[in-house]
């Protein structure tokens, strides 16, 4: 947001430099990222000035050339300066410019005047046309000035060159009260005052001389919807002329930024900057039957805009209509039909106050931006409705000429009320960390407009403004004080206080931090997917429903209007974004909630989220191209629940609508993870080409499963022994089988049992496959014997082949 320092000074009295004064502001909340200079002509005619011709002679060497000698009025002796123009003459009051000047022309260039000979001649300046001082187009001689200027006269003082400063502020989206030059004048108000600065009374503009001439042009008005438009006024004008702005306003308007139209429109750019109360001006005789009716239209009603695009209506767009149809979109975009032109003559002069939901999802429905709906969809004053409307009135008088031809109308049925906050002392003291005097509490609130309504020893009965939407709780009054008071004038303690908390290992956050640092570990990478989304995205899954989408009532496009029901569809665009730039290698995890509007209510459920694909490795001239798969992924999944110290999770086949292929582990009844490979289908909607192995943690089950004790085990003093079998199974018979009926056969010595090795072949029976698999025995309290490993390997092998069939190779 930009503000012009001249134009704050018209607001509050004020000789500091830019540099304090922006300094001020920042501290007050209203960072100053830069300050620019704006100068209504480029260069401000810097350098030249009020010269007097004292002689003028031919030029002996060129017949179209004078020799003159012209009085700067600096005090030094005249200097000479060798002119072309026809029109020079002894006498003469002319613009010069001196030695060092620098004069731009029409696109911007700049060149220096410098000393020098022409023709033979020494010349210390230049007398200046119209145009070389980017004053006008003329060439046709050197601009002949007023007899009573005094030599030495800055030109930019004769021609009323305006010089600015302007503030490029970050204002943040709650300060809705600060989006104008009264606004941040409020604030500038407060900060000197509790500097002790004298002269920081607030000036507003006065309406006094508002007044109606005739009754000759009355508009009725009818709001049918008071909620989406809470307050309306309006008056007419008749008479005007549509012309060019005066230079004074088009001068404010080009320093914030703003390009001129015309005297009507400028002069409601202006008030909506001055004032921040957004403002539009109808053409009257545009206006059929004289009625401005304010409601919706039902979906599916066409209106063109100014910007000449048609656009259909939704049924919650408040507009602007008359007897015939829509004339404006209601506090975001005019339309092309009503708007002034240069043949208008009267116009109908529009101020309210709209309800800022309204007003937000209509322009992100239409994917408009204006001044207007950026100020209405924050919130404006509805205090001073009637009031901008008056200062546009008188000014639009000022400049276009006309009278005021109908008396106000004023449609406010419910007054918006201020809000009342308590304020307590000791949680000022508390949350800012040091005792503020009761005093300066109340004269900081003072200076914010803030009413006192009542004092005790323990705190303040506070009325808020209506305008300061975003001061609304205790907190918000102690934030407000905090700003004001100024935050580098808290003074740190030497002594730290802190409290020595008993938490639990199993703490969500330390266990994320755990498995994070696994993860990484291994290779992965980290990752923050929004949880807004598109709503969408449930239709590629079955299990998502279009009902347990939790909307957003103010998204900010529709692609970002539901919160997230699967962390999968986030995840696979940001395997997508790096696929697309060369990335293809991709191992992703993030800790993450999907949200859920369940008829029980509003569901979060926490999820850990792996993705991986592309190669195993880098590429490297050590190692050959090895892709990811689901064994390795696997291993990821089973290291994680390892970590955490869960082992007596179930292995389930897993196949639904977004995985072809997987596993899902359960302990008891609840399933603690589910993974494999994404499914083709899901994949091309995403645009990859690659496999994409993901597994999908529910973590809040995972942290129940989590014991907060350690146990310690003593290594054995006694060997552990290996012995393998190479058994001929059936195809179908994973390994959890072999894995389990080895458990339950030798619970005691039995350490350890794994696959090392997998044939399917010719050289097997149809429908078989050879797994090699070692067992790890060992007896902690003493050595084994062979008896007794010959006994346990024996009777592994009757219970593999009792229960799935299996023979030695």
């Amino acid at each position: 947001m930009r503000i012009s320092y001249n134009w704050l000074k018209q607001f509050i009295k004020l000789d500091w430099n830019s540099e304090d004064t922006s300094a001020l502001l920042t501290d007050l909340g209203l960072e100053v990222e830069s300050v620019d200079k704006y100068e209504s002509l480029k260069g401000g005619l810097e350098g030249v000035v009020v010269g007097h011709v004292l002689t003028c002679i031919q030029h002996p060497n060129a017949d179209k050339l004078s020799i003159t000698t012209v009085d700067l009025g600096d005090g030094n002796p005249p200097v000479q300066i060798v002119c072309g123009a026809p029109n020079v003459a002894v006498g003469q009051k002319v613009p010069v410019a001196t030695i060092g000047t620098k004069l731009y022309d029409q696109e911007g260039n700049a060149f220096e005047i410098k000393k020098g000979k022409i023709r033979g001649e020494e010349s210390h300046g230049m007398i200046c046309a119209e145009d070389e001082l980017g004053l006008g187009e003329s060439h046709d001689g050197i601009m002949i000035l007023a007899e009573n200027l005094v030599p030495g006269t800055p030109a930019s003082k004769v021609f009323n060159i305006e010089t600015d400063e302007v503030f490029e502020i970050g204002l943040t989206p709650n300060r809705a009260d600060a989006m104008s030059h009264l606004g941040v004048a409020r604030d500038l108000r407060a900060g000197l005052i509790q500097k002790g600065v004298n002269h920081s009374e607030l000036m507003t503009p006065s309406v006094s001389k508002f007044k109606v001439e005739k009754r000759t042009l009355k508009i009725d008005v009818k709001v049918e919807d008071t909620k989406l438009a809470p307050r309306y006024c309006g008056v007419t004008i008749s008479g005007i002329t549509v012309k060019p702005s005066p230079s004074w306003l088009q001068n404010r308007l080009k320093a914030i930024g703003l390009t001129p139209k015309n005297n009507i429109v400028d002069v409601t750019n202006y008030v909506l900057h001055e004032l921040g109360q957004p403002l539009h001006a109808f053409d009257a005789a545009k206006i059929r039957g004289n009625k401005v009716i304010v409601k919706t239209l039902p979906a599916g009603t066409k209106f063109t805009t100014l910007d000449e695009v048609e656009r259909i209506l939704h049924e919650e767009d408040l507009m602007i209509c008359d007897e015939n149809g829509p004339m404006c979109i209601a506090g975001v975009f005019g339309g092309k039909n009503s708007g002034v032109t240069e043949n208008t003559t009267a116009i109908f002069l529009e101020s309210a106050y709209f309800n800022p939901v309204s007003v937000r999802k209509t322009a992100k429905r239409h994917t408009l931006s204006t001044d207007a709906s950026f100020r209405f969809e924050r919130g404006i004053d509805p205090t001073i409705t009637e009031y901008a409307m008056k200062r546009a009135a008188l000014l639009i008088q000022e400049v276009a000429g006309g009278e005021i031809t109908s008396d106000p109308i004023d449609i406010y049925p419910k007054k918006i009320e201020d809000f009342s906050v308590i304020l307590n002392f000791a949680n000022v003291n508390k949350i800012i960390g040091e005792e503020i005097p009761k005093e300066t509490i109340k004269k900081i609130l003072v200076s914010l407009d803030i009413k006192v309504n009542s004092v005790s020893d323990a705190g303040l009965g506070l009325v808020i403004p209506s305008y300061r939407v975003d001061v609304q709780r205790e907190i918000d009054v102690i934030e407000e004080i905090l700003r004001v008071y100024g935050y580098n004038n808290i003074n740190f303690t030497t002594k730290l206080n802190a409290s020595i908390s008993n938490s639990s290992r199993t703490e969500d956050y330390k266990v994320q931090n755990v498995i994070a640092n696994q993860l990484v570990s291994q290779g992965f990478n980290e990752m923050m997917a929004n949880s807004l989304t598109s709503p969408q995205y449930v239709s590629l899954s079955e299990k998502l429903k279009e009902e347990f989408n939790v909307t957003m009532l103010n998204p900010l496009s529709n692609d970002l209007s539901a919160m997230r029901q699967s962390l999968l569809f986030s995840g696979l665009e940001a395997v997508s974004y790096n696929i697309n730039r060369r990335n293809s290698d991709l191992k992703l995890f993030e800790f993450g909630k999907s949200y859920h509007k369940m008829p029980s209510g509003y569901d979060e459920i926490k999820h850990l989220t792996l993705f991986v694909t592309g190669n195993r490795l880098m590429e490297s001239w050590t190692t050959a191209d090895k892709p990811s798969d689901f064994f390795l992924f696997k291993g990821y999944i089973t290291a994680i629940l390892s970590r955490l110290g869960i082992d007596k999770a179930t292995t389930q086949p897993l196949e639904n609508d977004v995985i072809a292929e997987g596993i899902a582990l359960t302990v008891g009844k609840e399933t603690i993870v589910e993974f494999g490979t994404v499914k083709k289908s899901i994949l091309k909607h995403f645009d990859i080409k690659q496999e994409v192995l993901y597994a999908d943690f529910n973590w809040s089950e995972v942290l129940k499963l989590i014991s907060n004790k350690i146990k310690f085990v003593e290594i054995p003093k006694y060997p552990e022994v290996r012995r393998d079998l190479a058994l001929l199974i059936d195809s179908n018979v994973q390994f959890e089988q072999i894995y389990s009926i080895a458990k339950q056969t030798e619970k005691g010595l039995l350490k350890d049992v794994n696959l090392f090795d997998v044939y399917e072949g010719n050289k097997l029976p149809e429908g078989k496959k050879s797994y090699a698999v070692s067992f790890t025995i060992q007896d902690t309290s003493k050595t084994l014997t062979d008896a007794q490993i010959d006994k346990i390997m024996s009777k592994l092998q009757q219970n593999f082949e009792k229960e799935v069939g299996a023979t030695l190779r």
